[in-house]
């Protein structure tokens, strides 16, 4: 192992263990991942949160270290069992370089009723560009979602996993930790606010400049309305 490999499990063990504090996830459920190149073979790899390990508790010895096959290359562990969707966006996102995929309450409630979160808040639209979308329904796991999920996710920052819960990327785990904070809080505004029977959205010349202003932050990726 090197040391390069070594500081990117350390990291993501590190997110999960803040992942945990901030109540983004319990027990066992969501999982981290970066993504890095070691430079003896410039292959891309990926460092992930392992299956079944609580994160309050992650250590760099829990993290697996994966080919883009999701094949283990330095733990007998077993990644976590969303690895297709990590890599799955990793391949579509060039941009990407770490993504998290959280279990939080008020993303999930999102993700349960179906809706979206519009363009209801500036921060939405500079930080994540866009409405916040719920993807298509797939199994834990499955090709499908991992299709799905990176569909939504387009190429905005964040989407709503129908069912399940939300994901956040960034081109740092820091970015991507920030991504997923703004979405929890911004889903439970939205959650309250529709409670109250009246969504105001944005107006469209706000959302205008605001997606200009995440396609000048983000010129690699762009953004949509």
């Amino acid at each position: 192992m090197t040391s390069r490999w070594q500081a990117e499990k350390s990291a993501v063990a590190g997110t999960a263990r803040v992942m945990s504090q901030m109540g983004l996830v319990t027990g066992t459920s969501g999982n981290v991942s970066v993504r890095f190149s070691p430079s003896e073979t410039g292959e891309p790899l990926m460092a992930v949160t392992p299956a079944a390990t609580a994160y309050s508790t992650m250590q760099a010895d829990d993290i697996v270290v994966t080919d883009f096959e999701v094949d283990p290359i330095d733990s007998d562990l077993t990644p976590s069992s969303e690895s297709l969707m990590h890599v799955a966006i990793y391949r579509a996102r060039p941009d990407v370089g770490a993504v998290i995929h959280t279990h939080s309450v008020y993303s999930s409630v999102l993700a349960v009723s179906g809706l979206d979160i519009p363009p209801v808040l500036d921060e939405v639209i500079v930080n994540i560009g866009g409405a916040i979308r719920v993807s298509e329904y797939g199994f834990p796991g499955s090709d499908a979602l991992a299709e799905n999920v990176t569909d939504a996710l387009g190429d905005r920052k964040a989407a709503i996993i129908a069912n399940h819960g939300a994901v956040g990327v960034g081109k740092t785990l820091e970015e991507a930790l920030q991504i997923c904070a703004l979405v929890e809080r911004v889903s439970e505004i939205f959650v309250h606010a529709t409670a109250m029977g009246q969504i105001i959205h944005l107006p469209a010349e706000a959302v205008e400049a605001e997606m200009a202003i995440y396609r000048m932050r983000n010129p690699d990726i762009g953004g949509t309305e």
